[in-house]
This record gives structure tokens, C-alpha cells and sequence, in this order.
């Protein structure tokens, strides 16, 4: 059995979860949430927990099984309390300022690097330079926090670009002269 899997999904208060088919639907506080699950996999509703279940101990049954627990989880949560990831960036002259729904970027480049946020996604800049992304959907907020750090990776040996909050980058030390 799976380790994930197995374990039952707790539904908070506030939470209200629907299933027509294998499509499962999460409403709460901050919003709701739609997700279509694969049709193998036995999804029940019980008084205050939801519990995934699979047919057989094959290969991808098994796979199938952590995951639909796992995506379930992630909506539940999603919906009761949301999601954040923190950017911060380092350099000298780099910052970030929020107009409306686009994120405008100075990183270096000879022009600023403009991005548009997707709906859904709240961004806020603290000091121009730390980000935070928040969300319902865990993978969009994961996504749009890899693509914003991905206009300017942090390099090894100044440490300048964009990182993850929780990130640690390995430096480097440079050429030394004779």
C-alpha cells in the first residue's frame, strides 16, 4: 500500500468538497478548485475526511494512488489556507515594482523585464526587492514563482539574481591574479 496514499484527507470546516464522476471540486474560503482524476483510482467522502483508494498493487495504480492523494490534499489546503513562495532578489540596482496586474523587473539587462500575472496569483513587493506569490493552486504558484526566478538565476560567485527565500547558493570563489 501506498505510504501517501493511505493516509485520509482531514476537511476542515469551511470546506466543501463534491464529486461528480472522477471530477472532484474543492470550495472554501479563498475560492475553489476543479481537478480531473484518473478513473482507476476510488475516491470516497466520508463525515470529515476523504479517503483515496486503488483497485489493484500494480505499478500505476500504485503511482496513480500518492498522487491523487497528493493533488486532493494540495486543494484542500489550498482553498482553506493558500499557498506562498518568497522571492528575494540581490544585486546592486536590482528591484521590483508591481503596477496593476504586471510585474515590472529591473535585473541588469539593457531593458526592464516586463511579466504578466496570471489570474489567480496575488504578488506582493516588500522593499523592492523580496517577493511574495500567493495563491490557491499550489502548482501555479510554484510555476510563476520558477518563472519569474528564471528571468535571472542567482550565479555562483557574486550571488547576484533572483532565489527562493529558503535557498542556500554554493559561492565560488574567483580567479586569483599572480
Amino acid at each position: 500500500m501506498s505510504r501517501i496514499g493511505k493516509l485520509p484527507i482531514a476537511i476542515p470546516s469551511g470546506v466543501k468538497v463534491s464529486l461528480s464522476g472522477n471530477e472532484i471540486s474543492v470550495q472554501g474560503k479563498k475560492g475553489s478548485l476543479k481537478q480531473l482524476l484518473p478513473e482507476r483510482i476510488i475516491i470516497a467522502v466520508e463525515a470529515e475526511q476523504i479517503v483515496v483508494s486503488r483497485p489493484s498493487d500494480t505499478k500505476q495504480d500504485s503511482a496513480l494512488h500518492g498522487l491523487s492523494r497528493s493533488l486532493i490534499n494540495n486543494m484542500v489546503i489550498g482553498v482553506s489556507d493558500g499557498f506562498a513562495r518568497i522571492l528575494e532578489i540581490n544585486g546592486v540596482g536590482y528591484r521590483a515594482e508591481l503596477s496593476g496586474s504586471v510585474l515590472t523587473l529591473s535585473l541588469g539587462f539593457s531593458h526592464p523585464v516586463v511579466y504578466e500575472i496570471p489570474k489567480g496569483i496575488e504578488i506582493e513587493v516588500e522593499k523592492q526587492t523580496r517577493l511574495t506569490i500567493k495563491g490557491i493552486d499550489k502548482q501555479l504558484v510554484g510555476s510563476v514563482a520558477a518563472k519569474i526566478r528564471s528571468f535571472r538565476r542567482p550565479e555562483p560567485y557574486k550571488g547576484k539574481g533572483i532565489k527562493y527565500a529558503e535557498e542556500r547558493i554554493m559561492r565560488k570563489a574567483g580567479k586569483t591574479g599572480k
